[in-house]
């Protein structure tokens, strides 16, 4: 695949990016290069490969999965100006 000034302008313009005719042309450049390389690694067979998320095996760090209050109801609502029963009180609001 090759990427000329024109389809850089383009994407340039969907980007809402502004590309002289002179950065355009470097840019086809580097494009082409980029996809170039990209066309390399399909050349790699990775059939018998099973897919990984790391280089090193590693198992995920779990926590035990328990619900709590978390401890700190009190603390919370030490500050508030009205509290019942480590609840915020708050005025009745009728319309």
């Amino acid at each position: 695949m090759s990427v000329d000034t024109q389809t850089v302008k383009r994407v340039a313009r969907l980007a809402r990016i502004a590309v002289s005719d002179e950065e355009a042309q470097h840019l086809s450049g580097e494009l082409n290069t980029i996809l170039n390389w990209v066309e390399q690694l399909n050349e790699v067979d990775v059939e018998n490969v099973e897919p990984m998320t790391s280089v090193v095996e590693q198992t995920m760090k779990k926590r035990q999965d328990s619900v709590t209050d978390g401890g700190y109801a009190d603390q919370i609502v030490q500050n508030a100006p009205a509290s019942e029963d480590r609840f915020f009180a708050v005025p009745k609001v009728i319309e």
